[in-house]
């Protein structure tokens, strides 16, 4: 009797389980316009400036995206002064800082988080057509 009780208890369990696709990381990129993607661009280059100090000294190294965020990122951080390696082929004498970057919407925001080895920034926005405002203080992560 209590094989049939064991089997019967695991063949309900089974029907309880997630199903592997509900459990991705990867998500469709966030669609905005190139106004907010430079609105938001220039916004967390300026913060993460802030956060990293003298750009004389600093070079970048982020995955050479396509999507109009990735690219204004990239023109704010040469702004700001920063060295951007893009292409994976830095300086032999230069060890880049290696940047990750997202956009995600949520609750009809949408979220920006900038990450290095030491430091993540996140930041909430309001995206228009014509640009984007903060709706949320800075986030700021110092690791150790």
């Amino acid at each position: 009797m209590r094989p049939h009780l064991c089997l019967l208890a695991a063949t309900l369990l089974i029907g309880c389980q997630t199903a592997d696709e509900a459990l991705t990381t990867a998500s469709a990129p966030t669609a905005i316009s190139g106004p907010a993607a430079s609105a938001i661009a220039g916004d967390m280059a300026s913060r993460l400036a802030e956060q990293m100090g003298s750009a004389s000294s600093a070079a970048i190294k982020m995955d050479k995206g396509t999507s109009d965020f990735a690219m204004a990122l990239e023109t704010a951080l040469k702004g700001w002064g920063y060295s951007v390696v893009t292409d994976g082929g830095p300086d032999k004498d230069a060890k880049p800082v290696e940047l990750a970057y997202s956009l995600d919407t949520i609750d009809g925001h949408v979220l920006a988080q900038l990450s290095t080895p030491s430091l993540a920034l996140g930041r909430a926005y309001t995206a228009t057509p014509s640009g984007a405002t903060p709706v949320s203080p800075l986030s700021i992560m110092q690791r150790n």
